[in-house]
C-alpha cells in the first residue's frame, strides 16, 4: 500500500510542535497536520517569516489552527525560552525537523560547532526540555519524530573532537550531525521503553527533496557555481518538498508507524518514493555510542531527562 499525505488521520484536539516550521520540509508538514485538524505550534527561529509562512497556510486552509513561537536552536536560552512558554500546555508529537546543512564553520552562541549545535544538540535539549509536556504516562499516546538525512550513513561520532575543532570538513560534520539524530532517537526510545511511557521515539529522512536547505553552504561560501549546480540537481532529481515531508507525516500520525523505527522514501536509491521503515547505518545502531552520546550530550546542554537508563533487554 502507498502512504500518502490523504491517508493522515482526524487530528481534531490534537498539538504538535514542529521545528523549522516556516520553510521546506517542516513548512510542507504543517501544512499537512493543520489541514487535518491538529493544533500546530510552529517553532521558528525567525517569527517573522513564521508569519508569512503561516498565512501562506491559512490561503491553503482558511481554519488552520497554527502558533509561531520564536525558537532558535543554535541559541540555548532561546530553546529554554520556549519550553518556558509552553508552560503546563500538553504535546501530542514533538517533530524535531530544523537544520543546517554543509555550511561552512561556525559555532553557536553556546560555542557549539554550528551543524553538531542546531541538528543535535537544540534538539536533545528541546526534547528533554519538553519532556513533561508530552503524554507519557497517559491513555493517549504521544511521539517525538527526528529528522535525520541518508546522509547519516557516512556520519561518525568524533568524541575526540565533536566539535570539529581540530578538522573541519562540511559533509563530515554534517554527517556526524545526522548520525547524532537517529542514536538520539533510538536511544530515547529505549528510555521510553524502559519507563513504561505510552511514547514512541521514531527517526525519518526525508531522502532528496527541493528545499533551501541545500543552498545554505553554497550561499553563506559566496560560490554563485555552487549555487547553480545545486539549482539544476534539485531540478532535475529531487522530488517536491511535500513529497519529502511525507516520511515525517507517517512518523507523526500514522497509527503503524513503530516506535524505534527509521522510515524514509522507498523508491530509487530511497531519494523519493512513499515512506517505508528502512534499515539505517550500522553505527546507529551502536547501543555504547549511543549511550556515551547521550551522556555528553546532557553534559553539554546542562539538559537532563527524567528517564531510566535502558534495561538492557531494552531494544529499538
Amino acid at each position: 500500500m502507498v502512504w500518502t499525505a490523504d491517508d493522515i488521520p482526524d487530528l481534531e484536539g490534537r498539538t504538535i510542535a514542529i521545528t523549522g516550521a516556516n520553510s521546506g520540509i517542516g513548512l510542507e508538514a504543517t501544512r499537512e497536520l493543520a489541514r487535518n485538524g491538529a493544533t500546530v505550534i510552529m517553532a521558528c527561529r525567525a517569527t517573522d517569516r513564521g508569519d508569512d509562512a503561516a498565512q501562506e497556510i491559512r490561503d491553503d486552509v482558511p481554519d488552520a489552527d497554527l502558533r509561531v513561537e520564536h525558537c532558535d536552536l543554535a541559541d540555548l536560552d532561546s530553546v529554554r525560552a520556549f519550553a518556558d512558554r509552553l508552560g503546563d500546555e500538553k504535546l501530542d508529537v514533538l517533530i524535531n525537523n530544523a537544520g543546517v546543512m554543509a555550511v561552512p564553520r561556525s559555532e553557536t552562541e553556546d560555542g557549539f560547532e554550528t551543524q553538531f549545535g542546531v541538528n543535535h544538540l537544540g534538539h536533545f535539549a528541546l526534547t528533554g526540555l519538553v519532556l513533561d509536556n508530552l503524554h507519557l504516562n497517559d491513555e493517549r499516546e504521544s511521539r517525538i519524530v527526528t529528522v535525520s538525512s541518508g546522509v547519516h550513513e557516512r556520519g561518525e561520532i568524533d568524541f575526540d573532537d565533536l566539535q570539529s575543532e581540530a578538522s573541519y570538513d562540511p559533509w563530515n560534520a554534517y554527517g556526524q550531525a545526522k548520525l547524532a539524530n537517529v542514536l538520539f532517537a533510538y536511544e530515547l526510545e529505549r528510555r521510553l521503553l524502559t519507563a513504561g511511557a505510552n511514547a514512541k521515539s521514531i527517526a525519518v529522512h526525508p531522502g532528496y527533496a527541493n528545499t533551501q536547505l541545500q543552498f545554505r553552504g553554497p550561499e553563506q561560501r559566496g560560490s554563485r557555481l555552487r549555487k547553480a549546480a545545486t539549482w539544476l540537481m534539485n531540478t532535475a532529481l529531487a522530488q517536491s518538498a511535500a513529497e519529502g515531508a511525507l516520511p515525517t507525516l507517517y512518523a507523526a500520525t500514522a497509527p503503524d508507524a513503530e516506535g524505534g523505527a527509521y522510515y524514509g522514501p522507498g523508491g530509487v536509491m530511497n531519494m523519493r518514493g512513499a515512506p517505508e521503515r528502512q534499515a539505517s547505518s550500522d553505527r546507529s545502531y551502536d547501543i555504547e555510542t549511543a549511550r556515551r552520546l547521550w551522556d555528553v550530550s546532557s553534559e553539554l546542554t546542562g539538559v537532563a531527562y527524567d528517564l531510566p537508563e535502558p534495561k538492557a533487554e531494552a531494544t529499538a
